[in-house]
């Protein structure tokens, strides 16, 4: 039991703990102040920065500010000096009329933290207004028989201030017949009352002149008069009575004007004008005294103008009744106003956080209003609603006063401007409201980053673009605005083939635009990867980046080339064969070509362009194989000219061509023997060579053939001794000297002195090569050069040519014959006998070596057909580069030299086992000519 009471104690501690707290933050929230009226403007009230614990800068950067509703503004804040200050002039009785106290509320608003603090000012009267009589003059009629003591009232003075500075005394100028009673209401009113003192002799005075003066206690007082004419009437025994002497009536603030509001009745018993009443307002303020208007006859009373039940809900006044003899009579009325819901709320907007960013808290207030209405009861009771969709919500603050806070995150760009409509509806019957519509506009702040229509773009750019070509555009959007949806592109940092990417493409920063900054060729590469940023220009600023793949698109820009035949580097033709046994469909050689291009750009195509005999072979249309299409008749030339055009199948197509020598032989000497008739094919787009190449060619010539001409007079010179040392010599006489010159010598003496001219169709390619000379390919060895034969005397011998001695001849190489893998035979086949088919006899031998002479002066003069390079005559094209003169079979083992008394054996001695002849016996008989 004692615990419940602890209980019971302790938490009736904490409620009033709580009270009192309540009741000192609403005390503390109220500020209040005194000001007397009357004062001038600017005048200080108080110091409202002090009282609000608020610096002086703190009242602008804080937004305080005076909120107050329906009212001129009467006070002001003095940001300078952080006082409150009056705004004009302050009227306490137009303000609060006659009450006792006149207090003026309003409040003090903190914008920054929303919140509120009441201001009272108590207006303190002033001794500002007179006593002041509704009339100037008064008429009093009084009967001569009227008895003394008889009282008289008479009107009173209004004076609109309170307290001592209100009404205080009446005074009566001095007579002998009347003085002056006050008496004091119930309400605090002073009412003055005429008395006669000493009965009236209408015969002898008929009029008395009076003077009633009001006065009040102000410092210094202020009065008023009036001029009071006391007429001396006859004998009139009875004064109007009302029926009561307070009349209450209740009427609606809406009744329009002339309706009738009640009846006033007062009898008079009297006969004659003495019976008869007229009625008057007695007592009435200045206010009230339009709104109602009075029948004299009837006493009824009405409404003159629309009452107004929140200008005054109480209406009292005071009627007189007056006969025909002068008596009176008066009665008290009381009107009523009662309130009807005619006012709809009013809704004043305090402060407006507009623009309000996108990111504000959730809490945070945006708007505070008030919303008030004019009615009182039931028809002043307001409430405030908004649409529920918004994310907004309504919060009742202090007294009328609302917040609209927000209860979701904002987003611009979902909604960029909110349209509030606050309805405030009364709870009157039937209700009334007010709408008011608030426009909210939403900031926007960098939070969304640009962004790209599709995650990765590929892009198709034909080859051999020009540079600067606008090659795409990328657009990226950024729903924010103004600088935070202005977007900057760029490209990613990137390396190409050791380049950077900037050296390839560009963007244009505005518009997306990428430019190609060189041409691309499709061969060097295929695509590019590149990544496109898009930035915006908020603070900090957000991007994003999306892959961009550029894709070069082949054109038909490369010929065919040709890899096989190869076109030999010192402009002579190659030769293919095909032997005369050969039947159609023999495969004679292949066209191999290539097309850097792709697709249908390298698809290549072969045919035969032109043919000396037409009908002799066919090119196949995608192999490129050259074939027989006949057979090879007697009446074919040995040497065929073939040109085949390779072709591919672009948009426009581009060929290349080849010419093909073919021979038709059966066996090696048939080749060698139509290799004479072989011409080397002109160019078909050579050129005229420039002057300069020309002169250089015409100087070089000119050297040459100077240089041959020399070299011929000193080799006659040196015959021409050398046969007169034959002539004296007694061994040597009647030996004939040999008839044919070697191979070898003529060989190494053209290769020794030729030169090469090449001409191309760009004469700033055009060279002139004097090739060096190879003695590797010769097969003249030292010792043959030994002998006595006139143009193979060494260059070390001089005269006199006694003076030389002779050095026995060498025996014969036995190393210099071919084997198996050495003879020449078909392309890609080395069969055939070791011994073959090969010139036995001497007259076969003295053919081939008048071919060979032949052939070698052609390629000395330039005209030569053979080709492929010193040593090769041509056959290097069809055998192989590894295929030289070398590889020849050297005929000279069937062979006897005259004028020498060497013998070349043959192959078949070799494979006997039998070696060759020593040269011992040589030696003797060169050392017996020595000795002759």
């Amino acid at each position: 039991m004692a615990a419940a009471t602890n209980r019971l104690y302790h938490r009736g501690l904490v409620l009033l703990c709580l009270f009192l707290g309540r009741l000192w933050e609403t005390g503390a929230n109220q500020i209040r102040y005194s000001v007397p009226e009357e004062t001038e403007k600017g005048s200080i009230v108080g110091n409202i920065s002090k009282d609000l614990g608020l610096e002086l800068r703190e009242l602008e950067e804080r937004g305080v500010r005076i909120v107050s509703r329906g009212r001129t503004q009467l006070f002001a804040l003095n940001a300078r000096s952080g006082s409150l200050v009056t705004a004009g002039r302050i009227d306490r009785e137009e303000l609060c009329a006659q009450s006792a106290r006149c207090l003026v509320n309003f409040k003090v608003l903190i914008e920054d933290r929303v919140q509120l603090y009441g201001i009272e000012i108590e207006v303190i009267d002033i001794n500002d207004n007179n006593p002041k009589f509704q009339v100037e003059n008064l008429e009093v009629k009084v009967n001569e028989i009227a008895a003394p003591g008889t009282r008289y009232p008479l009107p009173e003075a209004v004076d609109p201030d309170v307290g001592l500075n209100s009404l205080q005394n009446y005074q009566l100028s001095s007579n002998h017949h009347f003085s002056l009673d006050v008496q004091t209401g119930d309400d605090g009113t002073i009412n003055p009352e005429l008395v006669l003192e000493r009965a009236l002799d209408r015969e002898e005075e008929a009029a008395h002149h009076l003077v009633l003066i009001a006065s009040d206690g102000g410092k210094p007082p202020r009065s008023s008069t009036v001029h009071i004419q006391v007429t001396v009437l006859d004998t009139n025994d009875n004064a109007p009575v009302f029926a009561q002497p307070i009349y209450r009536v209740k009427v609606p603030e809406n009744v329009p004007p002339g309706t009738l509001l009640l009846t006033v009745s007062a009898s008079d018993p009297d006969e004659g004008t003495n019976g008869e009443v007229a009625y008057k307002f007695w007592k009435i303020s200045e206010k009230q005294s339009p709104l109602f208007q009075l029948n004299e006859d009837t006493g009824e009373i009405s409404t003159a103008k629309s009452l107004d039940y929140e200008e005054c809900a109480f209406y009292e006044m005071e009627i007189q009744a007056e006969d025909g003899g002068g008596l009176k009579g008066r009665a008290k009325v009381c009107i009523s106003v009662d309130d009807v819901n005619d006012n709809r709320p009013e809704v004043i907007i305090t402060s407006l956080f507009s623009p309000v960013r996108e990111d504000t808290p959730q809490g945070t207030v945006i708007v505070l209003f008030n919303a008030h209405d004019r009615d009182s009861g039931k028809n002043g009771q307001v409430v405030c609603s908004i649409e529920e969709i918004l994310p907004f919500q309504l919060e009742k603050s202090v007294e009328d006063y609302y917040r609209l806070l927000t209860v979701q995150n904002l987003d611009r760009e979902k909604t960029s401007e909110y349209n509030i409509t606050v309805t405030a509806t009364d709870k009157g019957m039937p209700p009334l409201s007010t709408e008011i519509h608030i426009t909210l506009h939403v900031v926007d702040i960098n939070d969304n980053p640009p962004s790209f229509s599709q995650t990765s773009y590929s892009v198709y750019l034909p080859e051999n673009n020009l540079r600067g070509t606008s090659i795409f555009s990328v657009t990226a959007h950024d729903p924010d605005s103004n600088e935070n949806a202005r977007v900057i592109y760029s490209l990613e940092e990137d390396t190409i083939q050791g380049a950077p990417l900037s050296s390839y493409v560009s963007i244009n920063s505005d518009t997306g635009a990428l430019y190609a900054l060189r041409s691309f060729d499709y061969e060097q590469f295929r695509d590019l990867q590149m990544q496109v940023r898009a930035s915006d220009s908020g603070d900090p600023p957000l991007s994003s980046n999306v892959s961009l793949s550029l894709f070069v698109l082949d054109q038909n820009d490369n010929v065919p080339e040709i890899l096989y035949p190869a076109l030999p580097t010192d402009g002579s033709t190659g030769v293919e064969l095909a032997p005369c046994s050969a039947q159609p469909g023999y495969l004679v050689t292949k066209v191999v070509a290539v097309d850097r291009d792709s697709g249908q750009n390298a698809w290549l195509s072969y045919r035969l362009l032109k043919a000396s005999e037409p009908g002799l072979f066919a090119v196949g249309l995608h192999t490129g194989e050259v074939r027989t299409a006949r057979a090879l008749l007697d009446r074919d030339a040995l040497k065929q000219s073939l040109v085949v055009a390779v072709q591919d199948h672009g948009q426009p197509p581009l060929s290349a061509t080849v010419t093909l020598t073919v021979a038709v032989a059966d066996s090696i000497p048939d080749v060698l023997a139509d290799l004479g008739s072989l011409e080397v094919p002109a160019h078909p787009e050579a050129s005229d060579l420039t002057l300069y190449l020309v002169v250089a060619v015409a100087a070089v010539s000119c050297i040459f053939l100077a240089f041959v001409i020399v070299l011929l007079a000193l080799r006659l010179r040196r015959w021409h001794m050398s046969r007169l040392l034959q002539a004296s010599g007694s061994g040597l006489v009647g030996v004939p000297a040999s008839q044919f010159v070697g191979v070898d010598g003529v060989r190494a003496f053209l290769q020794t002195y030729s030169h090469e001219v090449s001409l191309t169709a760009d004469s700033r390619k055009s060279h002139v090569i004097f090739p060096q000379p190879n003695y590797a390919d010769t097969l003249i060895s030292q010792e043959s050069c030994e002998k006595s034969e006139p143009l193979c005397i060494s260059d070390d011998s001089r005269f006199p040519i006694e003076d030389t001695p002779l050095v026995p001849q060498a025996p014969p190489n036995t190393d210099w014959r071919f084997s198996q893998a050495q003879r020449p035979g078909t392309s890609g086949s080395q069969n055939g006998d070791e011994t073959g088919t090969w010139p036995n006899n001497q007259f076969d031998t003295e053919m081939l070596q008048a071919m060979i002479l032949a052939s070698a002066s052609e390629a000395a003069d330039g005209s030569s057909t053979l080709g492929g390079g010193a040593g090769t005559m041509g056959l290097s094209a069809r055998y192989g580069p590894q295929f030289t003169l070398q590889h020849v079979p050297d005929y000279r083992q069937n062979v006897y030299i005259p004028g020498s008394n060497a013998t070349l054996t043959n192959a078949a001695g070799k494979r006997d086992g039998k070696t060759p002849a020593s040269g011992n016996g040589n030696k003797k008989k060169s050392g017996k000519k020595e000795k002759k």
